[in-house]
């Protein structure tokens, strides 16, 4: 089973979309959590460089909406916004994975339009810096060797994201007994750094954004990225799919907007995202916060995260997340 379509991860943004002057907006931005965090994140970086770089001649409002890992900002979008031409709203990979697990109470993908991705948080797995892990096929055969021998510490519940990217490297390893594999989730990466670090659990899965501070004191060694190259400024650290594991897994940055808004105004919406894609501002954003390029907007993008929907939910089902 692919997880992630390599195809998809482009490095590059389309230059030149809008003139400076660009449309009209009076817009607001829903990040579906509180403060702080990725989501929120999305929308204040994004909306402020639309606005600097010309896109928007307004500032973007952001609203905080936080409520049922996202749910509750979709169910609103759905329900009480659904022509709302005005209106954006912070996703990731976590946003497909909650909806391929039907964690929105019956929501469905379709009942929304996937706007665009332009980052990405890639995936990473981490080990203390004593381990004896000294490369990704080290652990994983390790695994294989004795299942019960490696506990993985992740910031999502059981048959979430972190758990899911340390089961498609045990699958492209060899390794199919999905149930066998030990995995603990604890509140957020830090805690299940923490766990790593003092030896309660062997590896951590997560995103480099978790761990890029103990990485710099030295606590840890990533022992691979999951993104299609190397990490720029992360230059040391190896992918997965030069030591052998073919996977690309990365906690998408991006966007959607209300199914019932026109063709034109989808248009306007993933014109302004691949001009922030193609800007400095945004280069330089993503380098300040370990974000790895990923640029797909419009129609491409929806077809991508449809994809990615359907496997989530094959994968759920062979771990027992879904009937």
């Amino acid at each position: 089973m692919k997880f992630y379509s390599r195809k998809g991860l482009m490095a590059g943004a389309v230059a030149g979309v809008l003139a400076v002057t660009g449309p009209a907006f009076s817009a607001e931005c829903i990040a579906p959590a509180n403060p702080g965090g990725g989501w929120d994140f999305t929308c204040r970086m994004i909306g402020k460089i639309m606005y600097d770089i010309g896109v928007a001649d307004k500032p973007i409002q952001v609203t905080n909406m936080a409520g049922g890992g996202g749910g509750l900002a979709f169910s609103h979008v759905v329900n009480e916004r659904n022509e709302d031409a005005e209106l954006i709203v912070a996703a990731s990979s976590a946003t497909a994975t909650r909806l391929a697990q039907n964690a929105y109470a019956g929501m469905t993908a379709d009942q929304v339009r996937f706007l665009g991705a332009i980052g990405a948080d890639p995936g990473v797995i981490v080990v203390a810096a004593d381990s004896p892990y000294q490369s990704l096929n080290d652990l994983l055969d390790a695994v294989k060797a004795d299942p019960t021998s490696v506990t993985f510490a992740g910031g999502s519940a059981a048959g979430g994201f972190d758990h899911l990217k340390v089961l498609m490297a045990l699958g492209r390893a060899g390794f199919n007994d999905v149930t066998a594999v030990k995995y603990i989730g604890v509140d957020g990466g830090g805690d299940a750094i923490t766990q790593t670090i003092g030896g309660h659990t062997q590896a951590m899965t997560g995103d480099m954004s978790e761990v890029v501070g103990f990485l710099a004191a030295g606590e840890v060694r990533v022992l691979a990225v999951f993104t299609e190259d190397r990490v720029p400024g992360f230059d040391d650290i190896p992918t997965a799919t030069e030591q052998g594991i073919d996977i690309v897994s990365v906690n998408w940055r991006g966007l959607y907007v209300p199914l019932g808004i026109s063709d034109t105004d989808y248009r306007k919406w993933s014109d302004a995202l691949a001009a922030v894609a193609a800007s400095d501002e945004w280069a330089e954003a993503m380098v300040a916060n370990g974000l790895a390029p990923f640029t797909r907007v419009g129609d491409d993008f929806q077809d991508y995260v449809n994809g990615v929907i359907l496997e989530i939910e094959e994968l759920s089902r062979e771990i027992g997340v879904i009937q």
